[in-house]
């Protein structure tokens, strides 16, 4: 399957994946803080390769990739994500830089499900959303067990792999994820000439 095909079989599930969540919140009232940032703050975000393969691949349509790889290559051991823009004001709040190309985990997280060892579905979120939100998050894990559907990660992550099972045999720190799909895509069209891919 060619790069151009994959990409877009991700997109195509980050849109599913959009469209479960945003009926999920619209049922349950969850919803993110404006400007927190919280979660991208998190030191230990682990991605696949191919969840960020759009975002690469968008650089390299872009002419923007080999910049983005020296970027990556010197960013690629930070704790926090490079892709977290702080706020000017309030360093400890931001947002997504890049939030149209963040990667599955970022889309999941607050909005999902794992499976619990009764092989129930437990909401996975942040610790603002269980204290600021309380009621709703009370009530969101009541629906869910009632058969309220959620977005259930295993699940879409299972479909991932199934479009590349190598870019998604193994989770790297979110940094390194990004720096290794910006190399995939260099890769993949050293050997194919220098014309760019229409840009979709």
């Amino acid at each position: 399957m060619s790069i151009v095909r994959k990409v877009r079989a991700v997109e195509k599930l980050y849109g599913e994946l959009q469209q479960a969540i945003s009926t999920f919140q619209s049922n349950t009232g969850l919803h993110c803080v404006s400007g927190c940032g919280l979660c991208c703050q998190k030191p230990d975000i682990e991605a696949t390769i191919l969840e960020f393969l759009p975002f690469a691949y968008h650089l390299y349509v872009k002419g923007k990739a080999y910049e983005w790889l020296d970027k990556m290559e010197h960013h690629q051991d930070d704790h926090i994500c490079t892709l977290f823009a702080p706020l000017h004001v309030d360093a400890q709040k931001g947002m997504c830089s890049q939030y149209l190309y963040r990667g599955m985990i970022c889309r999941l997280f607050g909005f999902s499900a794992s499976m619990n060892k009764y092989g129930q579905p437990v909401l996975a979120t942040c610790k603002i959303i269980k204290t600021e939100q309380g009621s709703n998050y009370e009530r969101a894990n009541e629906a869910i067990l009632e058969g309220l559907p959620v977005p259930v990660m295993r699940h879409y992550y299972s479909r991932l792999s199934a479009i590349d099972h190598r870019l998604t045999e193994k989770v790297y720190p979110i940094n390194q994820a990004i720096l290794y799909a910006i190399e995939t895509v260099l890769a993949y069209y050293a050997y194919r000439g220098k014309k760019l891919p229409k840009a979709g």
